[in-house]
């Protein structure tokens, strides 16, 4: 009787173990937007912390935190006295040059005159001497004349060579002082707002010393940092929702507009660089923002949890089926993971079985199954 009630109990386990499952299984679902979540900050495209070329007492400051500045407009400038005294002098060279180009010019018509004379006595006396007239001392005397004066015009056009020179190098070194003359002038480069004023009226600054930080005008970005695993299917151009911590209950909108070559090796993210279409009418820099990438549009597609994936691998995994009223295990193949972590079927679901959603202790190969829901489309 023991071994009856023994066999009973074990005929009612195998009867319990055996039973039909119910199961919920997944349907498919059409025009699912696929979305990819980064995490990143608010940035400028173009930021210049500009400052002067030399050194020395700041004596001007046009600009502060805030101001919005056109391309050209003067930000602010150094004591000017020394360099528009070097300016001045350097002028004052230069007109000396020009003098002397003047002076010398008229030196060389002179030595011509006179060479034209000597050339035309030495000629006469050159045919008076042999008729006698002239005595052979004299003529000597206006050979000598003439070579004297023909060196004469020699020395006077290298005084004009030499005149030039120096007026060639007056000119450059009046170029060059009105260049640092400049040089203590701040001018903005491109239209920008000033981000921050680092230095205060009076103070002697050195060449390259930041004075103030500028980003140029329109020029936001967002910088996401999107995980590699999900970055496979980022592309130029595709549509970005962002949300800024400061204004959670506003959507703004953009779209990819770089994606960075070069990822980062440690947290293994990848920098992707979005422009806003709808940006706030004041946006401050790093401040975090949330980024969701449309990467795709499924127009009809099989999803089911990742957690109902065992070994899955980025590329496949194994799944659970109803196949005729039983359950088998299958190796399928996926795309595109939604935001809430469920996961495309592209391929390895035999036409007619169903994927199943929720995962049970009793799941064995073979087991009747029962559908109970299944996710309408």
């Amino acid at each position: 009787m023991a071994a009856g009630a023994v066999a009973a109990i074990v005929l009612a386990f195998a009867v319990y173990g055996n039973r039909p499952i119910s199961v919920r299984v997944a349907s498919v679902e059409r025009n699912v937007p696929v979305r990819v979540f980064g995490l990143g900050t608010v940035e400028a495209r173009v930021l210049s912390k500009i400052g002067f070329e030399v050194g020395a007492t700041l004596t001007e400051l046009h600009a502060d935190h805030g101001d919005r500045v056109t391309k050209g407009q003067v930000l602010a400038r150094l004591s000017l006295g020394e360099q528009e005294a070097k300016v001045a002098k350097a002028r004052a060279a230069l007109e000396i040059a020009t003098v002397n180009i003047t002076r010398a010019e008229a030196n060389l018509e002179k030595a011509r005159a006179v060479l034209a004379q000597k050339q035309e006595a030495n000629r006469r006396k050159q045919a008076l001497v042999g008729r006698d007239i002239v005595s052979e001392q004299v003529a000597e005397e206006a050979v000598r004349d003439e070579a004297v004066a023909k060196a004469d015009v020699v020395v006077a056009d290298s005084e004009i060579v030499g005149a030039r020179a120096q007026l060639t190098d007056a000119k450059a070194q009046v170029q060059f002082e009105e260049t640092l003359l400049r040089h203590r002038t701040l001018t903005a480069p491109y239209d920008a707002i000033v981000i921050e004023r680092h230095k205060e009226l009076g103070t002697v600054v050195k060449a390259s010393d930041p004075i103030f930080t500028l980003i140029a005008s329109g020029s936001y970005w967002g910088l996401a940092y999107v995980d590699e695993a999900r970055a496979g299917f980022i592309n130029e151009g595709q549509k970005v929702d962002a949300r800024l911590r400061s204004r959670p209950q506003e959507s703004f909108t953009g779209k990819v507009e770089r994606i960075g070559l070069e990822s980062d090796r440690v947290t293994e993210e990848r920098r992707v660089y979005i422009k806003g279409e709808n940006p706030p009418p004041r946006v401050f820099l790093g401040e975090q923002v949330e980024f969701w990438i449309t990467v795709a549009t499924l127009d009809k597609a099989l999803l089911v949890p990742a957690a109902a994936v065992h070994g899955y691998d980025g590329r496949q995994g194994t799944v659970w089926t109803v196949e005729d009223g039983q359950l088998h295990r299958r190796l399928v193949k996926f795309r595109h993971r939604t935001e809430d972590a469920r996961l495309e079927i592209a391929d390895g679901v035999p036409e007619g079985a169903h994927v199943i959603v929720n995962l049970d202790s009793g799941f064995k190969e073979g087991r009747a199954a029962r559908v109970t829901e299944a996710k309408l489309p």
